[in-house]
């Protein structure tokens, strides 16, 4: 059959990928699986894996990456998750409001992926 179930896996390609795995470690407070793939990190995230991998083709040198994409990543406390990322340097670049989803913000990770952070209802 050819019925499409939806996302299942989600990979960003980034510029660095120890930088940004650093980054998405420390500021964003993501936590690594213990195995990964060659040329990618896989995070511990559900109920969809979420990995950073190295570029499969080239990508621009300058400039925001993801223009156009929303991704859109649950938490436990959208205030409390932002005020995090404030104090560990992050860029925000929505701040806290409440939306279709509930409470959300967006923050930038290093290759100017816009992550929209929401609090997911258990």
């Amino acid at each position: 059959m050819t019925t499409i179930f939806g996302p299942d896996f989600l990979a960003l390609q980034v510029r660095n990928l120890e930088a940004s795995v650093k980054f998405y470690k420390d500021v964003f407070g993501f936590e690594a699986e213990a195995k990964s793939p060659p040329g990618a990190v896989l995070f511990r995230t559900k109920p969809i894996s979420l990995a950073l991998r190295e570029p499969l083709r080239p990508l621009p040198e300058t400039g925001p990456l993801g223009v156009g994409m929303s991704l859109w990543v649950g938490c436990e406390d959208a205030n409390g998750l932002h005020d995090l990322i404030v104090n560990k340097g992050g860029a925000i670049l929505s701040p806290p409001n409440d939306g279709p989803f509930g409470r959300f913000f967006v923050a930038r990770d290093p290759d100017g992926y816009g992550i929209t952070f929401h609090t997911a209802r258990a």
